[in-house]
């Protein structure tokens, strides 16, 4: 007698921890059930993924939403609809909103606003700042947090921690690995002068590498005196790559795809404010030590930071700019193109993008095409030749730093616990995305 399931995905050559091959994947309950030949099997649904890969699914470990409070720019909605439309099955969304993500309720409201709304699967940092330190073993046990988030520079407000005391409190009252945006602000408060009104490419000379350097040598120091592990958000320096590559008992890696495709000045030159975030984009000696980093192991995971503003926004004059682009449905068509220009390998995208965030962070049944994990997948064409363009962004500010880029390879399904949520650039199962489950918090 055969087996039924409720999905079978047939043909696709698979990519996971036991390498690539041809098979076909069978999913019950929305878990992974079988992986293999199943031609002898039926299914209330069968996806042919004959000539496409079908990839673990990609989780995208830092995003800016914008909800509550700024709702103008982006929203879980509309985020999340970007997600999906990239490929991405799950979020981890940052805690400076307004109000900021700092306490139980405002965690607990960010859950109620992302239910029946949210089309990925979710999860949300709680910011950790002077106010809040002592509470933060509490706040990050919490089901739906995916764990601690420290601004060292480019913050405002509680959500700014740029004192080494401050750090060494947080640091002394969380249990699991806290995220940090590593810049220094009394240096960068020194060089603000430095910037020239109108002049994008002075961004990169106000937030020089020092500033970045300086920064995670304190973080490190702190962490190793304390024992406790930490997550060094979007790394833009070479120095900082060799530094972290000898610090890996403490620290992990994340690194995002615009620094590792735009270069400064050019970038600035000829996109303007849309170029702008925090850390900057910088030179090509230091997107080379990126690269080599990316080469030796040492990064850990992508993140896309994406973090829209409108486009009025960012017409303002350098330096009223506002730092953040948009990057979520850009991850996987820009990365993959990467891959096809023999940049990076295929299983080293996904170890990126799903094994990383599942190792780092403690996911529970997320983040590995394996029998009993959530049938969450990301299906690609590796072939398929597209042109990013602003019009095609679902993101409320409607415009993408990756305008007129030619991907080799586009995300055609995007899979999550069995459903198929988007398929050939549609949402097709709209608003099903649930709280991430992970091993350190109450309940899983």
């Amino acid at each position: 007698m055969s087996e039924t399931y409720d999905l079978i995905i047939r043909g696709g050559e698979i990519v996971n921890h036991a390498g690539r091959g041809l098979s076909d994947v069978g999913v019950r309950a929305g878990k992974i059930v079988a992986i293999g030949d199943l031609a002898q099997a039926s299914a209330g649904e069968v996806f042919d993924a004959r000539g496409l890969t079908v990839l673990p699914g990609v989780i995208d470990t830092q995003v800016h939403f914008r909800e509550p409070g700024l709702e103008w720019k982006e929203d879980l909605e509309s985020g999340s609809r970007a997600a999906v439309l990239g490929g991405v099955v799950a979020v981890f969304e940052m805690p400076n909103t307004e109000p900021t993500t700092t306490d139980s309720d405002s965690l607990a409201d960010k859950l109620v606003r992302a239910k029946g709304r949210m089309h990925c699967d979710h999860a949300f940092y709680v910011g950790g700042t002077h106010e809040n330190a002592v509470f933060l073993g509490e706040l990050e046990r919490l089901p739906g947090c995916c764990g601690i988030k420290v601004f060292m520079g480019a913050s405002t407000g509680s959500l700014l921690v740029q004192d080494d005391e401050g750090i060494e409190q947080v640091l002394r009252h969380v249990n699991r690995r806290a995220a940090f945006h590593s810049e220094d602000e009394y240096r960068l408060a020194e060089r603000r002068p430095l910037a020239r009104t109108g002049d994008w490419t002075s961004h990169e000379e106000v937030r020089d590498a020092a500033s970045a350097l300086e920064s995670t040598h304190r973080l490190v120091r702190i962490a190793k005196a304390l024992g406790k592990r930490i997550h060094v958000l979007h790394v833009t320096t070479a120095e900082e790559m060799v530094f972290l590559a000898a610090n890996k008992d403490v620290a992990s890696v994340e690194v995002t795809p615009q620094h590792l495709t735009l270069t400064a000045p050019e970038a600035y030159e000829r996109l303007k404010g849309y170029a702008q975030m925090n850390p900057p984009i910088r030179n090509k000696h230091h997107q080379d030590g990126l690269w080599d980093a990316l080469a030796a192991g040492v990064a850990d995971v992508l993140g896309s930071d994406h973090a829209p503003h409108t486009k009025e926004e960012k017409a303002r004059p350098y330096p009223a700019s506002p730092s953040g682009m948009p990057g979520v449905q850009t991850l996987v068509p820009v990365m993959l193109t990467h891959v096809a220009n023999g940049r990076l390998s295929l299983e080293r995208f996904v170890d990126l993008t799903s094994h990383g965030a599942n190792r780092l962070f403690g996911m529970a049944d997320k983040g590995r095409l394996a029998v009993g994990n959530d049938a969450d997948f990301t299906i690609v064409d590796l072939k398929a030749r597209r042109t990013i363009r602003h019009e095609d962004m679902a993101s409320r500010v409607g415009w993408t730093p990756f305008d007129g880029f030619e991907a080799k390879g586009w995300p055609m399904a995007t899979i999550i616990r069995g459903r198929v949520v988007m398929r050939d650039d549609e949402v097709i199962a709209p608003h099903l995305g649930e709280p991430v489950r992970f091993a350190e918090t109450l309940g899983g």
